[in-house]
């Protein structure tokens, strides 16, 4: 029997739990309550845990509960989730698990479903939890494919984007036709996400009000840029700064009517500029799907090979799953 005592999370442990992230591991602000808090009251079953070993705080795990409470999902209304914890010892690591698969057999879950940041996102690389899981045998509900920039070569990174994003960048800095700036304006930004999106018959993931709540809660996690053309936005990017290593585009999009300017090209310039200047490591494009097919991980070979013209590497977003019997 593990020694560890799991507690459900409450909200006078607000502070408690989202400083916990910050100094983590592998913590991310999706992993934040007050990320979580941008969801309207009763959209989601929240079930975050915090895992105590002789009354130190050791483990943090955001989820939720579905399907009656028989299924618990980690995470639940954000990208990433699973366990968040300290640099740990494998030892440590196993403890986590079993006590999480003890305390779910006793509540009655009958299936986990835990969905953790990808290796790029831990400060010091480790995959002790993951073996963890494996080891008592979880098993993968799927896997994604992700894209992400490794920032390594500093403010040389545009020697190591292909020929044609060269070429195709040194145009647009030289004719200065389109420029980029930072913006508040998540109004217009938002204007130009919904026309995308409905291009591919798709909505986005946040409304209006949920980027602004977020831009609320935390502000110093997103950053939003748009591009111009005279005067006119045609495209944008939203930025999760994820925690200190990782910068996320969440949202990169255009106006399909101005595709001829390459205004995405000057989006990924800009982004990998300003990480490099900020002293993050990676810049993450996100999941690389075909979201028409009708298996979940067909890759979008297009799109990768767009990604990979900046220079991006292929990462998993793996989905661990166990069914308790």
């Amino acid at each position: 029997m593990s020694s560890i005592l799991i507690k459900e999370y409450t909200p006078d442990k607000r502070e408690l739990w989202d400083n916990f992230v910050d100094l983590s591991n592998n913590g991310t602000m999706f992993h934040k309550i007050r990320f979580l808090d941008y969801h309207p009251q009763g959209r989601f079953q929240f079930y975050n845990l915090m895992f105590y070993k002789d009354t130190e705080l050791i483990a943090l795990l955001p989820g939720g509960l579905k399907e009656n409470g028989k299924v618990f999902w980690s995470p639940v209304g954000a990208s990433y989730g699973s366990f968040v914890t300290g640099d740990i010892s494998f030892s440590l690591a196993l403890e986590i698990v079993d006590s999480f698969m003890d305390y779910c057999r006793e509540k009655g879950i009958k299936e986990a479903f835990l969905i953790p940041p990808p290796l790029v996102y831990s400060i010091n690389t480790s995959q002790h939890l993951e073996y963890a899981m494996l080891y008592r045998k979880f098993d993968f509900e799927l896997h994604y494919i992700s894209h992400a920039i490794d920032l390594k070569f500093g403010n040389d990174f545009l020697s190591h984007f292909d020929k044609t994003a060269r070429k195709t960048l040194h145009k647009i800095l030289r004719e200065n036709k389109i420029r980029i700036e930072e913006s508040e304006d998540y109004e217009t930004f938002n204007r130009i996400l919904l026309a995308n999106k409905a291009k591919h018959n798709a909505k986005p993931t946040h409304s209006l009000e949920d980027m602004l709540r977020l831009k609320e809660l935390l502000p110093e996690n997103l950053r939003l840029y748009l591009v111009y053309y005279g005067d006119e936005p045609i495209a944008g990017s939203l930025l999760f700064l994820t925690n200190k290593k990782v910068v996320l585009c969440f949202y990169n999009m255009l106006l399909y009517e101005y595709e001829h300017l390459k205004p995405v090209y000057l989006i990924m310039y800009e982004t990998v500029r300003w990480a490099v200047e900020n002293g993050y490591e990676w810049v993450d494009i996100g999941v690389s799907q075909d979201t028409q097919a009708d298996d979940p991980m067909t890759p979008s070979l297009n799109l990768i090979y767009f990604k990979e013209r900046f220079n991006a590497r292929g990462i998993l977003r793996s989905t661990f799953h166990y069914k308790f019997q």
